[in-house]
């Protein structure tokens, strides 16, 4: 009889460690994204794709508009139990050439509460390069208040 319930209480403790390490959550990681320490190899301004691609590897995805720029894109998923997949981070550093093929600026970006967010940037030059003379006049019409114009 003692026997038997002993093997019972092994048997419950048992099936109680088997039912707890079922409900861990398993992580997995898809994509690439390059650490810091990578990137700091990386000049602004003097680096080429090719210094790139040994520093940090080529990426899975490259810019559409005349190849302007490689992005490394990493995600972390949670799984847990039954419940469907969770994405818990995401990071995307992207890097921009200019013409000549020279690194134009690295960014990283995050995701956070379904927001993209910078986490770090290097830039050398202005914002302004995608825009043309006459938008960059015509975007400056609703800044210009009466008041402004009434005290000259």
């Amino acid at each position: 009889m003692v026997r038997l319930a002993k093997a019972v209480r092994l048997g419950a403790i048992g099936l109680t460690l088997l039912a707890l390490t079922a409900c861990t959550a398993i992580y997995r990681n898809h994509g690439y994204t390059p650490a810091d320490t990578d990137l700091e190899a990386i000049v602004v301004g003097e680096s080429t794709r090719q210094d790139v691609a040994r520093a940090v590897g080529r990426p899975s995805s490259i810019g559409v508009l005349a190849d302007s720029g490689w992005y490394y894109v990493g995600s972390r998923f949670r799984h847990f139990a039954w419940k469907a997949p969770e994405e818990i981070d995401r990071q995307v550093v992207a890097i921009s050439f200019d013409g000549d093929g020279v690194v134009e600026n690295v960014e990283r970006f995050g995701l956070e509460g379904g927001q993209v967010v910078v986490l770090s940037r290097r830039v050398t030059d202005s914002n302004i390069k995608g825009l043309s003379f006459l938008r960059q006049l015509l975007g400056n019409v609703g800044n210009i208040s009466a008041a402004q114009i009434l005290d000259n």
